[in-house]
């Protein structure tokens, strides 16, 4: 049995195909109100924040994947990941089962320096202390031979169906529903973007490959890293037509983010859009060599026909 914790966002239910496809015909979904991915899925009702919820979901589980996605809210995220975590690492040594985490890089510096599996915890804001608390609570756990377990960290994603990052949402969404596309701070600036279905097939490769145990890995990303004006150019190119999208200025975010409480919990993360992003995932392709890796040209013609872009 392969169980995945917090199946209803995009990251799950491509894992869940993928699973199926590929490695097991025994998965089982775990949420508040879990949908089958394919008929003969398992569906489990669980709060991840009861520890007999996780403990009783995780019976008969083999590997357990970690990758719930909690309300999009700074003072939740402080707190709750680290009852998550501490309820998943605890239902995991009770049924003996191996751990997968599906993590990102809000913990990480807000800094230009290349992102790797050893760059330091230094988020200041509290989302990115909210996952730096989970993490570390996991490493010890890993460290201290607790449980056997593997973290896989993605940076921002873009990708088809439900998938949510704000490169979707200011961009997709707003051609799919007719307006103009959003930047914000620079579109002049490198950004590293992961592919959502690649995230999700290598998690997969990952938590079924013995060796990957006891690591952290950088899932894979193309290494051809666009700007926002090259990412818009190629939308624009596949379009066949020039595409026109406005900059925000950090005064409009914050003058924004009095009105809006989504632009307000993305204050945090405003000073990675002004620099180069350089997330590296050298360590996965030179253990997996063979992984096909979604160049963002495919990724962007994948997404376009998905929206119905036109």
């Amino acid at each position: 049995m392969q169980t995945i914790l917090g199946a209803n966002g995009i990251i799950g239910e491509e894992l869940a195909h993928e699973l199926r496809k590929n490695y097991s015909d025994q998965i089982r979904l775990v949420g508040r109100n879990p949908q089958k991915v394919h008929p003969e899925d398992l569906l489990f009702k669980a709060n991840l924040l009861d520890p007999e919820n996780v403990i009783l979901a995780l019976e008969n589980t083999e590997i357990a994947y970690l990758t719930v996605g909690l309300p999009y809210d700074s003072e939740i995220w402080l707190t709750d990941w680290l009852i998550v975590m501490q309820n998943t690492i605890a239902a995991c040594k009770k049924n003996r089962c191996k751990l997968v985490y599906f993590d990102n890089t809000y913990a990480y510096s807000q800094g230009s320096k290349i992102q790797t599996e050893e760059t330091p915890f230094s988020s200041e804001g509290k989302k990115g202390k909210g996952k730096k608390l989970a993490a570390e609570l996991l490493l010890k756990a890993i460290a201290n031979k607790e449980i056997e377990a593997v973290i896989c960290r993605a940076p921002e994603f873009y990708g088809p169906g439900k998938t949510k990052g704000l490169t979707n949402s200011l961009i997709f969404e707003n051609l799919k529903n007719g307006k103009e596309p959003k930047v914000f701070l620079k579109d002049s600036v490198l950004r590293t973007l992961i592919f959502t279905p690649d995230a999700s097939k290598a998690m997969a490769l990952i938590g079924n490959t013995a060796d990957t145990y006891g690591q952290t890995w950088h899932l894979p990303c193309d290494d051809n890293r666009l700007t926002y004006k090259q990412f818009i150019a190629e939308i624009g190119r596949q379009l066949g037509r020039e595409i026109q999208y406005k900059v925000l200025s950090k005064f409009v975010l914050k003058i924004g983010s009095f009105f809006d409480h989504n632009l307000k919990e993305t204050q945090e993360l405003l000073p990675r859009y002004a620099i180069d992003n350089i997330f590296d995932s050298s360590k996965f392709k030179t253990r997996f060599p063979n992984f096909k890796v979604t160049a963002y040209s495919e990724g962007i013609k994948t997404i376009i026909n998905d929206f119905k872009i036109t």
